[in-house]
């Protein structure tokens, strides 16, 4: 397993809010080195250290000035305060020096990443220019009027440009943070940190920001039954007509509902479950690809390895060089089978679309 990014450096300003503050000081700052030794080195910054006063009067002790941001290995920008947003005070961010550190650290090899509202210190930086980016959903569109070369996506919830990385408002900024884990220190690890979270594992930077039902409505409405039961089944061919036909719903129906309460299709949700299955074996196991590719549903290597690249960045032989777990740390596919089904055969074949959902 590669080693991770070292040093994260939180710019933190004058009325911050604390929710996307705290997200990053929780993931990054928590000490579990249990999971990876060693975990991030996280190091405060302001304008000036000492004491930083953020929103509704909390005093945070920042010890180090934004100079620092030249030397960390990643640097987060949470929300910065909405009366800057909304009154354009892009003064105030010069005075606070923050544009300038964020492009020295940048030139200086550094990830620079954004939480929420963050994204308008980047774009002021100029690192978002004729970069796909996003903020919270209230924002997107001051965001695309006063920076026109940023190609401001209002809809997802995080993007990942590489070396620059943008997330959407309050929550998405978890997502956010969570990839970072996942890209340096593997799906096993995030997924650990997610549950100590007590928040999803996994959601896709592609998936909606803002649903009009994000948490669905109890008995006939609800989605968690089917949602378990083609986790359980990822191993076989779904369509979403079996998916409908198991909840006792018209295909029309189902998707309806999948889209109020996920903000995205049922095909697009398998295809993400696919993956991150997939993940998780080439960590975790020494399958032959083949057999991976027949586990999470994608039917060939040759399927799983163009899905897989497409997704990931890396074909899943590189993906398991660089993430595969210590020796002797494996997982038993029997589990991965439906309860009281037999696992699809070795030499079966299952169809599934070479261009995705």
């Amino acid at each position: 397993m590669r080693a991770v990014p070292g040093i994260v450096a939180l710019a933190v300003t004058a009325g911050m809010p604390m929710f996307e503050l705290s997200i990053a000081c929780e993931i990054f700052g928590t000490d579990r080195s249990e999971l990876a030794d060693p975990w991030y080195e996280l190091r405060l910054c302001a304008a000036h250290p000492g004491t930083t006063r953020t929103q509704n009067g909390f005093a945070l002790h920042t010890p180090y000035d934004f100079h620092t941001l030249a030397t960390a290995d990643t640097v987060v920008v949470p929300a910065i305060p909405p009366d800057a947003v909304l009154a354009g005070d892009t003064a105030r961010m010069d005075d606070w020096g923050l544009p300038e550190a964020l492009r020295a650290a940048h030139a200086n090899g550094a990830r620079i990443v954004s939480l929420c509202t963050g994204a308008f210190v980047l774009a002021a930086a100029g690192l978002l220019d004729e970069r796909r980016a996003t903020t919270h959903w209230m924002y997107t569109g001051i965001l695309s009027a006063r920076h026109p070369r940023v190609q401001v996506d209002p809809a997802v919830l995080y993007v990942d440009e590489g070396d620059v990385l943008t997330s959407a408002g309050r929550s998405a900024g978890i997502d956010l943070c969570l990839h970072l884990v996942r890209t340096d220190l593997g799906a096993e690890i995030a997924n650990q940190v997610a549950r100590r979270m007590v928040v999803p594992a996994h959601r896709p930077g592609g998936q909606a920001q803002y649903i009009e039902t994000p948490v669905p409505r109890s008995g006939e409405d609800g989605l968690a039954p089917v949602l378990q039961w083609a986790l359980e089944h990822l191993h076989q061919q779904l369509t979403v007509a079996q998916m409908a036909a198991w909840a006792s719903v018209s295909t029309r129906t189902l998707v309806r509902r999948f889209h109020a309460a996920t903000g995205t299709t049922p095909l697009r949700w398998l295809h993400a479950q696919r993956l991150a299955r997939a993940r998780h074996l080439l960590e975790t196991t020494d399958l032959p690809i083949e057999r991976v590719s027949r586990l999470c549903g994608m039917g060939t290597a040759g399927n799983l390895r163009h899905h897989f690249t497409r997704s990931v960045g890396v074909t899943p032989v590189e993906y398991r060089r660089t993430f595969h777990s210590r020796p002797g740390r494996t997982v038993s596919t029997g589990a991965l089978a439906s309860p009281g089904r037999p696992e699809a055969p070795v030499g079966a074949e299952m169809p599934y679309s070479s261009t995705g959902p």
